[in-house]
């Protein structure tokens, strides 16, 4: 029987602008490659402070970037957020179900659908200034069993971790349920905000994901050493390394997936994006090296893109190359 996956996160419009020096992110007080909470006027000036800079609007999320792959990747695939009663929530909805996602998305009365201003720079880095708008109503009182039932794994984006009870209760449900859980440790400065409770919470995963900064920021060690402090938490622990491909380490056994060179145009979702092809590829029961592969594809090729969204010919050519492993 086909395993199947529920994916649970902040439900997006990402708002991508591609600039032309990252002077305006030392203007505007943004680190280069950190993901920022704003509020609704805050946001309004960064938009307004970076008019001149072309733009591209696309659905997103952590967790739906995620679901994104895996859905395209032939995963049955759920999906649970919350957006705003406009025109851009009703665009993420139709989008998931496009994409062949099953979603359980909740509709606020009081706020807008949220937005990610994503800020890329010239060497496809990017830097995140997010008005979360509906999604911050995204709580543990919405969440009944009946959402999980049915799927094999949940994966959970860390940037929900501000709201403990949500996450202690997602945790709990899987946990009854016996529902592997995956969680992406999100952004550097979020595992710095949230470290003992993340630590707590890694206690109970499966699989954990995280990059570079964010292993470290965990660990306080470098890369190769952090995978496999990870791993005494989980089952399965994995280190994005960027063009050098990714560290997967599961009981003792360290192994590395290489990346294939692309040309870098966007690294916008290229993590969740792994993330998708790496799970796509463990619920079909395949070996760490082959998940580690799969995961390398899909982020290699979306960082070809602008924006998280690629067309069918480009998710065939990624279908080809998996293939081809």
């Amino acid at each position: 029987m086909k395993k199947r996956i529920l994916c649970i996160g902040n439900a997006l419009v990402d708002i991508i602008k591609v600039m032309d020096n990252d002077d305006v992110l030392s203007k505007l007080s943004l680190p280069k490659g950190s993901m920022q909470l704003v509020d609704e006027q805050t946001q309004k000036s960064l938009l307004e402070e970076t008019k001149h800079f072309s733009q591209t609007m696309v659905s997103g999320g952590s967790a739906a970037n995620t679901a994104n792959a895996l859905a395209n990747l032939g995963i049955d695939t759920g999906y649970i957020g919350i957006v705003g009663k406009d025109s851009l929530g009703e665009f993420f909805v139709t989008d998931m179900r496009h994409n062949g996602i099953k979603p359980q998305v909740f509709t606020s009365s009081t706020k807008a659908t949220g937005a990610a201003l994503t800020l890329v720079s010239t060497d496809g880095e990017r830097t995140f200034a997010t008005y979360l708008g509906a999604a911050m109503e995204l709580d543990a009182s919405l969440l009944k069993t009946e959402y999980f039932v049915g799927y094999d794994y949940v994966h959970i984006e860390g940037y929900l971790i501000a709201n403990r009870k949500l996450m202690e209760t997602i945790f709990a449900i899987a946990e009854n349920l016996n529902i592997k859980i995956s969680l992406d440790l999100a952004s550097y400065n979020v595992v710095e905000q949230h470290l003992e409770f993340l630590q707590e919470l890694c206690q109970r995963a499966n699989v954990i994901f995280a990059n570079e900064d964010e292993a470290t920021a965990f660990t306080g060690l470098e890369a190769e050493k952090a995978v496999e402090e990870i791993a005494r938490y989980c089952e399965i622990a994995v280190v994005k390394i960027g063009a050098k491909g990714s560290l997967v380490a599961a009981s003792e056994v360290f192994k590395i997936s290489e990346a294939t060179p692309r040309q870098k145009l966007d690294t916008t979702g290229a993590g969740d994006m792994y993330a998708g092809g790496f799970l796509a590829a463990l619920l079909q029961d395949k070996d760490l090296a082959k998940c580690g592969n799969y995961g390398s594809i899909v982020a290699g090729n979306v960082i070809e893109v602008l924006g998280t969204k690629m067309d069918t010919n480009q998710w065939e050519k990624i279908r080809q190359e998996i293939s081809a492993l």
